[in-house]
């Protein structure tokens, strides 16, 4: 990823920290857009610590004006190779349970938030002969999962979004995929655990760990559709 410069939603925790530590660390400039700044800032410095090129910018992408400014502004500075349309929020929660403040709040970030990013770089990488972009989707997007109703259904859509706009965009050179984890160690895991589960946080970690086919949390493959050797992956 040398001298590629890539803009990572959430990039201030869980995945989204990760991938812009896994991006820096292969050679990329990152850009963290996320609505929480001071996270954002303390991954940066992080990144430059270690002889990487990193800048935090504040960014809440369900306001479309605000994404369309952040990014307008970096345009303006540099070519934008990669989007990663990391932020997102979960929930926990049956049709029944899911009051209609939690489904438009899950829309709102993990749906509009993606269309935002996407909305905001694409005309620039058209422009500018081409790009990546990355969604993060999940399983529960493809594969009944318990109690995850609104949750299922945002990332339901960011699947359907990221086929839609690979097949619109592949003739202008960019490439569109999404990655759809199973669990991940992240804060949300923690906070849940720690509010479910007070002095078993461990025990439950363990056994939601030892659920998945491989035995422990995945983390990404985000530098690997990334890559310029895999080109040819797209949707």
């Amino acid at each position: 990823m040398d001298g590629k410069v890539a803009i990572v939603t959430g990039g201030g925790s869980g995945i989204g920290q990760a991938v812009a530590l896994r991006f820096a660390a292969n050679g990329a400039a990152v850009r963290i857009a996320d609505i929480n700044l001071k996270q954002a800032e303390a991954i940066a410095r992080q990144i430059t610590d270690a002889g990487g090129q990193g800048t935090a910018h504040s960014c809440d992408v369900t306001d479309q004006r605000q994404v369309r400014e952040v990014f307008k502004g970096l345009f303006a500075r540099e070519r934008i190779e990669i989007l990663v349309n990391n932020a997102g929020i979960s929930h926990v929660g049956t049709v029944e349970s899911t009051t209609e403040e939690d489904f438009d709040r899950l829309f709102r970030v993990n749906v509009k938030g993606i269309y935002n990013g996407m909305q905001a770089c694409i005309g620039h990488m058209k422009a500018s002969g081409g790009g990546v972009i990355l969604n993060m989707a999940s399983i529960a997007g493809s594969a009944a999962l318990a109690d995850r109703f609104a949750y299922s259904m945002s990332k339901g859509a960011v699947i359907a979004m990221t086929y839609s706009v690979a097949k619109d965009y592949v003739q202008h050179n960019i490439r569109c995929n999404c990655i759809s984890p199973a669990r991940v160690h992240t804060p949300f895991v923690d906070d849940y655990l720690r509010k479910n589960y007070p002095g078993r946080e461990k025990e439950m970690y363990e056994k939601l760990a030892k659920s998945q086919p491989i035995g422990r949390m995945i983390r990404w493959m985000a530098a690997f559709l990334i890559c310029a050797a895999k080109s040819w992956i797209c949707g």
